[in-house]
């Protein structure tokens, strides 16, 4: 039998295997999809069926409504996506420096207890979303357990749930400044002022971000203890051997090897923080005031609840396309930068490098 024929019936047999996946996936995923972007383009209102003849196809319409129309459609949607930009400013750094603290704390060979703390780190993020949300509801509370701390040290906290103005805008209330620039506070974008846009988030908001903090960084932990496992000693000992201190060996030696693990938590950070739906829904369900409007929770008040289905596929598709966006600029970021020629001809000395001296020549 000749290579070809193995290799086409070795294709066969692949295809065969994973068929009855492919028919999940596109009777489940694809058709579903492709329903919804038809959805997006009509003036479907819920009832029957989106390819009956009473539905009819209006374009953009639904898109200019959210984007452009001038209405509540489009205030409430600058609103929920001013919203979760602050939200994922802050969860996706914060939540990868502390996993990778974490995955590092963990994997020091010196540390006792290893395995209590993996699973105490862990253990939020197994924890179902409900259950802890309730949970911050409680101890954000006026006279929850975290107010009551910081009366401790002379702060008195704020009304976290119920209090919409922004953090920053908070911070510049102490200082006198009620108002901004009238360049700011006239102008704006998607019906949302710009003096508004740099509100930051709202305490509610905050004490949100603080909970995908806390519930993220243990998955995101053991991506990163996975990755550091499996990296090679030679080159922390070789870099120890040239003088690298400690700082010098994770930032030029440890930190470059972990590109991939970064990719890939940054990536699955960013997609978890723009589809935020649970907590929200049961916290605060976009109050108060709008301040922890979400484009997901938008896209699901704006179907079931104002029955306004093509609007809302529409926030959903705007929400991909953001999506694949943020994926691409942080994949554009953490690329493989080519070295130059001038440098492989000139090669930086590894005492300057931190590396050892045969990775900075290699």
């Amino acid at each position: 039998m000749s290579k070809s024929s193995i290799r086409k019936g070795e294709a066969s047999a692949g295809w065969l295997f994973t068929a009855p996946v492919l028919v999940l996936l596109g009777l489940f995923l694809v058709i579903p999809i492709l329903m919804a972007l038809w959805v997006s383009f009509s003036d479907w209102g819920g009832r029957g069926s989106p390819f009956s003849a009473g539905v009819n196809f209006v374009g953009l319409k639904n898109y200019e409504a959210v984007t452009s129309g001038g209405g509540l459609a489009e205030q409430n949607f600058g609103q929920a996506l001013r919203n979760n930009l602050w939200y994922v400013v802050l969860v996706v750094p914060i939540q990868t420096i502390v996993a990778l603290v974490l995955a590092s704390l963990v994997n020091n060979q010196r540390l006792k207890g290893r395995g209590f703390f993996r699973t105490a780190f862990y253990f939020p993020s197994v924890t179902s979303s409900v259950a802890i949300t309730v949970l911050w509801l409680f101890l954000f509370n006026t006279t929850g357990a975290i107010n009551k701390v910081l009366s401790w040290v002379g702060i008195h906290g704020p009304n976290w749930f119920n209090e919409p103005q922004g953090v920053l805008h908070a911070i510049l209330s102490a200082f006198g400044v009620q108002n901004g620039p009238g360049a700011l506070v006239n102008h704006g974008f998607l019906g949302v002022s710009w003096w508004d846009w740099l509100a930051g988030p709202s305490w509610a908001m905050s004490a949100l971000i603080l909970l995908a903090v806390f519930t993220t960084s243990g998955t995101f932990m053991l991506l990163f203890l996975a990755a550091l496992q499996n990296l090679s000693g030679d080159l922390q000992e070789a870099g120890m051997v040239d003088g690298a201190n400690g700082w010098e060996r994770f930032t030029k030696i440890t930190l470059p090897q972990l590109r991939p693990t970064l990719f890939t938590v940054i990536t699955l950070g960013l997609i978890g923080c723009w589809q935020v739906f649970d907590q929200v829904y049961v916290a605060t369900k976009g109050g108060p005031d709008g301040t922890t409007l979400t484009p997901a929770y938008l896209s699901y008040q704006a179907s079931f609840g104002n029955n306004a289905w093509g609007q809302g596929a529409a926030i959903a598709f705007i929400l991909f396309v953001i999506i694949i966006v943020f994926t691409l600029i942080q994949r554009w970021a953490l690329r493989e930068r080519a070295i130059s020629k001038r440098r492989r001809l000139n090669p930086v000395p590894a005492k300057v490098a931190g590396l050892p001296v045969g990775e900075a020549e290699r």
